[in-house]
């Protein structure tokens, strides 16, 4: 089976870490997330993939410049502008020559679905009732933030609320960003503008009756936000996930600092007495002399200076510098108001 994965998002929930690099490039407990999105395909028997690129499609390029990933196959479809969730799908489905059954899968989420139980699914589905679409469905406690799903007793979508006020979700069912899609789907987005998939197509497939849900017990996780990714990354660290290295070989950590729950990343150097705990170190960081980091990341090359406190999920981008002697709680930097336009 073909897929296309969702990667063109500017990221602007993650900011600063995603500045400069692509969400899906970010190291997610010592592997680019992009890889772990892949590998988890692969492992399905997914092997060819068209990414939907839009925000530093280049990043990607070089990456993987013999166009492999994961032992995935790799083609890339450039959006211009953004288009959105289905106006992405039908523009790189379109692009790569996709004209069977395919695969969509957010970019941004990390998971343990059964993609094959999900495939069958929907193939049943579609020889049975006419389904073009079935999403992969997973109960939440508060369905609020997500797209929220209800079934009958067919596993037909009766209806499809995204984001709905809190109390008023038809059902616990949220979607968990993987679909199996007819080719007949395509021709029922426009094929300019921008389209959403969650708030126009699935609602017109959904009246339709041809929309259907896969409800399964599965870990998920999108890794959209800096309290996310930083939970999501510790997690595959604790479960022992393949590549999840607590200390990257080429790190160096002195001998009378502690460090605890934490990933650092290549080339990183922790300084005498500093402690860093539940925190993520990008390559190349410094953490200086009796420095203390808690609960927060520190992006590549960046400096945390001799003595100075990052804690309450503080976020420092890139080649950020932080004085000795700072305490920093819950802070972005470079502050947002130095961020460029999204």
């Amino acid at each position: 089976m073909k897929a296309v994965v969702l990667v063109g998002g500017r990221g602007t929930r993650l900011r600063p870490l995603t500045l400069r690099t692509p969400k899906q490039m970010l190291p997610v407990a010592g592997r680019p997330l992009i890889e772990r999105v892949l590998a988890h395909l692969a492992g399905h028997g997914v092997d060819e993939v068209v990414l939907s690129l839009g925000y530093k499609p280049d990043a990607f390029r070089r990456a993987y410049p013999d166009g492999t990933c994961a032992g995935v196959r790799l083609v890339y479809a450039v959006e211009e502008e953004p288009l959105d969730t289905a106006g992405a799908i039908r523009f790189a489905a379109t692009e790569a020559g996709v004209d069977e059954r395919f695969l969509v899968v957010n970019g941004d989420v990390l998971s343990d679905l059964d993609i094959t139980a999900l495939a069958a699914a929907h193939a049943r589905a579609a020889e049975s009732g006419g389904a073009l679409a079935t999403i992969a469905l997973a109960p939440v406690e508060d369905p609020s933030s997500f797209g929220v799903v209800s079934l009958d007793d067919q596993s037909r979508v009766t209806a499809f609320v995204e984001k709905p006020s809190p109390g008023e979700a038809p059902s616990d069912l949220v979607n968990v960003g993987f679909y199996v899609l007819e080719p007949e789907v395509l021709a029922r987005i426009p094929a300019e503008g921008r389209v959403n998939i969650e708030r126009e197509t699935f609602p017109a497939l959904v009246a339709d009756g041809l929309l259907r849900g896969c409800r399964q017990e599965c870990w998920w996780s999108d890794v959209g936000t800096p309290e996310r990714y930083l939970a999501v990354s510790l997690e595959l660290l604790d479960q022992g996930a393949e590549g999840a290295e607590a200390v990257a070989a080429s790190a160096v950590v002195a001998s009378s600092a502690q460090v605890s729950r934490s990933l650092l990343g290549p080339g990183c150097r922790i300084g005498r007495n500093a402690r860093v705990e539940g925190s993520i170190i990008f390559s190349r960081a410094i953490v200086g002399n009796g420095a203390q980091v808690h609960d927060s990341i520190v992006g590549a090359s960046a400096v945390v200076g001799d003595a100075t406190t990052v804690a309450s999920l503080s976020v420092l981008g890139n080649d950020v510098e932080v004085e000795g002697g700072t305490t920093l709680s819950g802070v972005l930097l470079p502050p947002p108001e130095e961020w460029p336009p999204a």
